[in-house]
């Protein structure tokens, strides 16, 4: 595991003492979004597809303090948008170190080599840097061409100063695992702490529909990456939550883990589905029918979700909340290797990632759109 050992007792201890005073929903990581607006219009992303009065708005440093102090979290990711546009987010994140929360500050580096200088490095701030891949399928994901080579500018300047880094990288259907296997490669190389993935997310506002993952692909391409892995590959990331991309566990969502505060206020239910607005946590929490979310819970639009917002707070909550998680956390840090001669059978299928190659084209949206339109339905993924 890349995670620090400091950050990792910060959170264990935090989640026991919710235990010990019987809270049952308790966030983990605030997903606080200073802003909007970004410097990219990636086909898999409803963000910036608001309209331009809103990507004008953005959260000042006491709003993003203050959701902060009310919900408590020990971590708070900085998503967006892009907050390296923010013209105060040196400000806000000065203000979340100064209050000894860890802080990943997800860009997609666009901006960050010319940037890095205004920040100081702590075990406190992580850049996570947004990457899909290897360059072409990046690129392709992120529709601008060079966005790769930029990016990778950015981590080793980064990783030079003294920073944490650590990747963070979205797979959607269509992925060669074999391109992945490589591109965890690369990225090690370059010096990062860990790898942050995800599987795919559908933001109802995406320009494209086509390609968001199902469970059933879910777990398929995940069980192909993370099998038969190599000693030098870190994650970022609760290993239980890596096990259970890749079919070996089932957790329900608690979405309450990693509830998202905007410039609308405290998004119900989640970071990904945008279901109404409160003004407080307390609000979100005692207010949101979480029964009707969830794979369980029959919701068409969580049907397909196994993304990390919903879901790793499941995993840390079982990991360090109780004797079989934390035992499990363990034999998944000594026993990493996870040898599986089925997933070496799929990487070697040339008809798993058929598609690969047709993921997202620069300039090939509209196609997308359509699909959209006409209704375009995820495979069912209860499998």
């Amino acid at each position: 595991m890349a995670v620090p050992i400091s950050q990792m007792w910060t959170v264990a201890t935090y989640v026991l003492r919710k235990k010990l005073a019987g809270e049952k929903k308790y966030p983990l990581v605030l997903m606080l979004e200073p802003l909007f607006r970004c410097n990219l219009a990636c086909a898999g992303c409803g963000k910036v597809q608001y309209p331009p009065h809103i990507l004008k708005k953005q959260l000042t440093p006491e709003e993003c303090f203050a959701a902060v102090e009310e919900c408590g979290v020990p971590m708070v990711s900085l998503p967006g948008g892009e907050p390296l546009l923010h013209p105060q987010i040196v400000e806000i994140v000065n203000g979340l170190v100064a209050r000894k929360k860890y802080i990943y500050l997800c860009t997609n580096a666009l901006e960050l080599k010319r940037r890095i200088h205004e920040f100081t490095p702590s075990k406190y701030l992580t850049f996570s840097v947004h990457l899909d891949g290897l360059r072409e399928h990046h690129d392709m994901s992120v529709c601008r061409e060079g966005g790769w080579d930029i990016a990778v500018e950015g981590i080793k300047e980064a990783v030079k100063r003294g920073f944490r880094v650590t990747p963070n990288s979205t797979f959607f259907d269509g992925t060669d695992p074999n391109m992945v296997r490589e591109y965890f490669d690369v990225v090690m190389a370059l010096g990062v702490e860990g790898i942050v993935l995800s599987p795919g997310y559908s933001y109802d506002k995406a320009p494209d529909q086509q390609h968001f993952l199902g469970r059933a692909k879910s777990r398929r391409l995940f069980r192909a990456i993370l099998s038969n892995r190599k000693k030098s590959w870190k994650f970022n990331m609760s290993p239980l939550f890596l096990e259970f991309l890749m079919g070996k566990r089932n957790y329900e969502c608690t979405a309450w883990g990693s509830p998202a505060y905007n410039i609308f206020g405290w998004q119900k239910p989640c970071y990904l589905l945008q279901d109404g607005y409160t003004e407080t946590f307390k609000e979100l929490v005692e207010t949101t029918k979480w029964e009707e979310y969830g794979t369980s819970s029959g919701n068409p639009k969580c049907a397909n979700c196994m993304v990390s917002c919903g879901y790793e707070p499941s995993a840390v909550q079982h990991g360090f909340g109780s004797l079989s998680g934390f035992f499990a956390m363990a034999k998944a840090a000594l026993f990493s290797s996870y040898k599986d001669r089925g997933a070496l059978d799929l990487l070697h299928d040339s008809g798993f990632a058929a598609h690969h190659g047709s993921l997202v084209e620069i300039g090939n949206i509209a196609p997308a759109a359509a699909a959209m339109a006409a209704g375009h339905q995820f495979e069912e993924t209860r499998a």
